[in-house]
């Protein structure tokens, strides 16, 4: 067979491990509802199906270790009904947990992991189901013939080509002084009534088995083929059926024409009709869907970037015009031009961005296995209800937060959810609820996680955090409960009593907020004594273009999210006043504190007139002061390396019309450095103690525009 480029086999690879991580998670939720109900012979079917298609697939992208591993499962699965005694839901999830880690091993280009754990499985299936299927076999073909799935694939051919395929099993007489000899005369004579597909021993072998197994492409009968068999003081005696089309388990090798994996039926036929000319018989159906790599549609929303970017500028100089000619003919054509382009221009931005977004459904799929082996681990019993699984996410922040969700969903049910005695005494079913749920609010995106566990004991955070030396007694006394509670997220944090494969190593909350704060999101809490507690992941709908709003602070321009502002207040140095370390001002009857980043004025000034920007983080508010305000505007950020900014205050940066620079700030992390108890005594402002304590790096505030 013609191999495959090394270009062309990369994409095959590619798009192998697209497709395998499709079928595991199918593999993964059909067990998940074979232990619901064992006796489904259905879903026993639909497993064997995902084996099996993983199985040519692997197969054909040359990683025969798991393709063997998977056919070797789907030999085992060809069965009427489960076994007594073996839980195939159990052997489901050890082969999901097997191929898994194989293919991770594939793409990392490392060891492959044992096996040894899913052919233990497999032997013990194997093992309860032979009785039947010597029942269903002839004596002469009992042993399985491990067939390649490329042999599969010309079997495929032949019979596209009209022809039958034989399995012959030929032996060689006990007295025949060359058995490797043997094989070569038995393929000879039937190689003139037809085409050998496929042998065992192969004719290169100096094994000398006295077995000879034989596939054989042929229009003859099967008599025909018994007669060419009988060569005599070489063949002892010959066995001979026509192989069985696929879905039928009388043979190992059958391959399923309805396989929706890597390969389609019109790609099997063509790898197969390589070597034999087989006609081609891909459909010639308009294909709906159309795999693009992920940089691919980046590079496209950069250029509409750039395009955004060329309409300020054009926009701009057009304002520019009409104030110096004011009576200009032209300016009509200029504004109706200058309008159609930018509906234009929104149009495109909106289509390339919906190609980007993909189902939180995708993300959400992954739990229920999740949930239900740290149930097992944790001696738990929980339930997992998914709701707005439907909703559209940007897929680079879908794979971003994968990580965080699934600490957050560990957490809680390792902490949150009680053990099933515990839950009866308080009333409570003994069986758990884990929430999963996602919806849209104004510009974001709203992943909550929440349970309906015994919630998170601030006495006990206190304790700790006191204990492994986060805060000191002095501060946990004056600390109100939402700031003890946020301690949750501090590096090293952990309530667990002792050190387990679940929780323990305080590891986990911390990354959740550094990984929202690197996607430009938040996380919040909130929980209720003996009621549970709910984690809700706040995310920007994209990454790319955003509505922001601009300011000054010492003369320096930054832009914030326009839907991160409640609300824009005008206030006097006179009315700040000092709370403890917090300054703080009046507003709407409230305290609100407050957030300077540039320097306190030393002087008597206290009738200067100021900005806060309000600021809302669940049921927080907090009050950004700025010098002066710039407008609205937007803004296409571009990301910056730790060589131009090594701060993460700021999240990137973008280029106006008229070619000024103006820092995106990265609002999540001020509003998390600022609220850490650190204690600015210099007056220089915090943007400037941030660049002390860089100790030399580069900081946002250094940054002249």
């Amino acid at each position: 067979m013609t191999p495959f480029s090394d270009e062309r086999g990369s994409e095959l690879r590619d798009l192998f491990f697209e497709t395998a991580q499709e079928l595991l998670q199918s593999l993964n939720e059909d067990a998940l509802k074979l232990e619901k109900a064992p006796q489904n012979t259905e879903v026993i079917r639909s497993i064997r199906r995902t084996v099996h298609t993983l199985k040519g697939d692997a197969a054909a992208v040359g990683f025969h270790e798991l393709s063997e591993l998977a056919h070797l499962l789907e030999d085992a699965l060809a069965i009427e009904k489960p076994p007594a005694g073996i839980s195939l839901a159990e052997v489901a999830f050890t082969a999901a947990d097997v191929f898994g880690a194989t293919l991770a091993a594939y793409q990392r280009k490392v060891a492959l992991p044992d096996p040894g754990p899913l052919k233990a499985s497999v032997q013990l299936l194997s093992a309860e189901n032979e009785p039947e299927a010597t029942i269903k076999k002839s004596a002469a073909v009992t042993t399985r013939v491990p067939w390649t799935e490329y042999e599969m694939l010309a079997v495929d051919a032949a019979r596209v080509d009209g022809k039958k395929v034989f399995h012959v099993v030929a032996r060689i007489d006990p007295l025949c002084a060359m058995p490797v000899a043997a094989r070569q005369l038995i393929a000879n004579a039937l190689g003139s009534i037809g085409r050998i597909l496929g042998t065992r021993p192969e004719s290169s072998s100096t094994s000398h088995d006295q077995r000879i197994d034989l596939l054989l492409a042929s229009s003859e009968l099967e008599s025909a083929v018994l007669a060419k068999c009988q060569i005599p003081t070489v063949i002892a005696n010959a066995d001979c059926y026509e192989l069985a089309h696929a879905g039928d388990s009388s043979d190992t090798g059958s391959v399923n024409s309805g396989s929706t994996g890597l390969l389609t039926d019109s790609a099997h036929e063509a790898i197969a009709a390589e070597p034999q000319n087989v006609p081609d018989k891909r459909s010639h159906a308009a294909e709906t869907i159309l795999r693009v790599d992920a940089e691919r549609i980046d590079n496209v929303l950069n250029l509409v970037g750039e395009l955004i970017i060329a309409k300020s500028m054009l926009q701009q100089a057009t304002q520019e015009h009409a104030r110096r000619f004011p009576k200009d003919s032209l300016r009509p054509r200029f504004a109706d031009a200058m309008a159609f382009q930018a509906r234009v221009l929104n149009d495109l931005q909106r289509s390339v961005m919906k190609i980007r977004m993909v189902p939180v459904e995708q993300l959400f799929r992954r739990f229920p296995r999740v949930v239900r082996d740290v149930a097992q681990r944790c001696g738990k019993q929980v339930e997992l209800a998914i709701s707005g699984q439907n909703t559209d996410l940007d897929k680079s922040l879908l794979d971003a937060i994968a990580e965080p969700l699934t600490h957050i969903v560990r957490n809680c049910i390792s902490h949150g959810i009680e053990g099933p005695e515990e839950r009866v005494q308080a009333g409570k079913p003994a069986s758990g609820t884990i929430r999963l749920d996602a919806y849209h609010q104004a510009n974001q995106l709203i992943v909550e996680v929440s349970d309906d566990g015994g919630g998170i004991d601030a006495g006990k955070i206190k304790l700790r955090a006191v204990s492994t030396g986060i805060i000191s007694a002095q501060q946990a006394e004056t600390m109100p409960p939402g700031e003890i509670l946020d301690l949750i997220f501090r590096p090293g944090f952990s309530t667990a009593d002792e050190i387990t494969e679940i929780s323990g190593r305080g590891v986990g909350l911390d990354v959740v907020r550094s990984v929202l704060h690197r996607v430009k999101g938040s996380v919040e809490m909130e929980t209720r004594s003996g009621k549970g507690t709910t984690f809700r992941l706040k995310l920007p709908l994209t990454l790319a273009i955003i509505k922001a709003l601009m300011f000054r602070i010492e003369h320096r321009l930054y832009a914030i999210p326009l839907n991160a502002v409640s609300e824009i207040a005008r206030a006097r140095e006179g009315d700040v006043h000092n709370v403890d370390t917090w300054e703080v001002i009046q507003n709407r009857g409230q305290v609100l504190p407050l957030m300077r980043l540039g320097k306190k004025p030393t002087n008597d000034c206290s009738q200067q007139k100021l900005f806060v920007l309000v600021i809302s983080l669940g049921e927080r508010k907090l009050g950004l002061i700025v010098d002066s305000l710039e407008g609205e505007e937007e803004l296409v950020i571009k990301s910056l390396d730790d060589q131009t900014i090594a701060t993460d205050l700021v999240s990137g940066a973008s280029i106006l019309g008229d070619g000024r620079v103006v820092l995106i700030m990265n609002l999540a992390a001020v509003v998390a450095r600022f609220t850490e108890p650190i204690a600015d005594t210099s007056g220089s402002g915090f943007l400037n103690a941030q660049a002390e304590r860089n100790s030399g790096r580069r900081n946002s505030a250094e940054v002249r525009q």
